[in-house]
């Protein structure tokens, strides 16, 4: 008997990647076949888990949304689900406005979905999921929701307070992770640091990378989100001490202005934000930092805009991500402030900012041509295969490109030596293959 067929088509950020993957393992226990992201809707069941973050994410979810009313209006499929952040925020908007929708769901869908599908929940494999990417690395989502109060966010909105998972589960979860085959354990939540705090009022992050250092197979843990305020500096010493830590640091400060800092109701200020970044570097001199910026957030004044780029020149983050403000319905900023600076400005400061950081990871990437740089190969793209060393991570920071005419491996380390660079990406070789070919 041919099974029925499920398309999920996954939107947004890791955190929601995992949502799914755990979604998948429940419907293919429940004797359905699941296709993830599909070029075309085929099956005759399909789930879309949408982001609802900001403007961009909600239209890129509702196009998605629009193309699969349009498979199911011509006959390719019976019911279309969708589920997620944006289904959360707009449920009511969305029913009345995109009726062919079968049903909509929130961010806690998996029981009520495999309702619809006539699948009962299987606990047993409820820390088990399929991984739709590289199988050589996985996300770890280690708590929901937020219990910041940044004024341009709609995560509370959307997912709530800050719950953190109990340690046992998390540490069960990556063993399973360990034992798929997963070399690259990747730690997300909407910030790694609070972890434990609503729990044991402590911050457990350190003891939770503990825990997990002793798993075998994992040859890298890389830490993703953390807060700047009451950052946990003995993670620091930890990182220092072991190697399978990737020395890699990603904490978004978002601006440097005083003033704006109090804006967007952060908890750091510019004083407490460079104590941070320059003991991180003092304790780490080796390891990546990566920031993401705000700019255009009601309020910034060009002097302030200008004192974000001067910090930007001066700081030279090794990894930058820079978005242009966001009106979000809902956020505090939305409700007490005015979005008065034009779409145009914005992107004028963002392109700005972007070009200043162009031109510091040019002459970083220069500086690591002729090193040899431990190097994990995610895939294989025309002549070359695709790889990151520790110090980016898959998707968002910059790849190693190696020459294909030698075969390497899939999710294999190997020591790449770099031979060439742009602004953000490098280019290598696999020095062992010349010394086989001079023998």
């Amino acid at each position: 008997m041919k099974k029925k067929s499920v398309s999920i088509i996954t939107l947004g950020c890791p955190k929601n990647l995992v949502d799914s993957e755990k979604l998948i393992k429940q419907i293919e226990t429940g004797g359905f076949k699941v296709v993830h992201d599909p070029p075309e809707i085929n099956s005759e069941f399909v789930i879309i888990n949408t982001c609802g973050f900001i403007h961009d994410a909600r239209e890129e979810s509702i196009n998605t949304i629009l193309n699969a009313v349009k498979a199911r209006e011509s006959g390719k499929l019976q019911k279309l689900y969708v589920v997620g952040c944006l289904s959360e925020r707009y449920k009511d908007i969305l029913e009345a406005e995109i009726p062919e929708v079968t049903k909509f769901f929130g961010v806690d869908y998996n029981i009520e979905v495999l309702n619809e599908l006539g699948i009962k929940y299987d606990k047993d494999s409820c820390l088990e999921r399929e991984l739709t990417g590289p199988s050589h690395y996985a996300y770890l989502k280690i708590s929901e929701g937020c219990d910041r109060t940044c004024s341009f966010c709609s995560i509370p909105l959307i997912r709530g307070k800050y719950v953190s998972r109990p340690m046992e589960e998390i540490i069960e979860e990556a063993k399973i992770l360990s034992e798929k085959g997963v070399k690259e354990l990747i730690l997300v939540a909407q910030d790694l640091s609070y972890y434990g705090l609503d729990i044991t009022r402590k911050q457990e992050l350190p003891n939770l990378v503990s825990k997990l250092l002793k798993i075998d197979g994992f040859e890298w843990i890389r830490l993703h989100y953390l807060y700047p305020a009451n950052f946990p500096e003995e993670l620091l010493q930890l990182i220092k001490d072991n190697s399978r830590i990737c020395k890699y640091i990603d904490i978004p400060i978002q601006h440097i202005s005083d003033r704006l800092l109090r804006l967007m109701r952060r908890s750091h200020g510019r004083k407490e934000t460079e104590k941070l970044l320059y003991t991180i570097r003092e304790q780490l001199p080796d390891a990546v930092i990566r920031t993401t910026i705000i700019t255009g957030h009601p309020g910034e004044t060009e002097k302030e805009f200008r004192e974000l780029a001067d910090f930007i020149a001066d700081f030279r983050f090794d990894r930058l991500g820079v978005f242009a403000y966001s009106h979000e319905e809902g956020t505090y900023s939305y409700n007490n402030y005015t979005d008065s600076i034009s779409d145009r400005k914005k992107k004028e400061r963002v392109s700005s900012l972007m070009e200043i950081q162009q031109s510091i990871s040019a002459e970083k990437n220069r500086n690591l041509e002729g090193k040899l740089l431990k190097t994990i190969i995610d895939r294989r793209e025309g002549s070359y295969f695709i790889g990151r060393s520790e110090y980016d991570s898959p998707e968002i920071d910059q790849e190693i490109l190696t020459d294909a005419k030698h075969s390497l491996i899939p999710g294999q380390f190997y020591d790449i030596r770099i031979t060439d660079s742009t602004e953000f990406d490098l280019f290598g070789e696999y020095p062992s293959y010349e010394a086989e070919g001079d023998a």
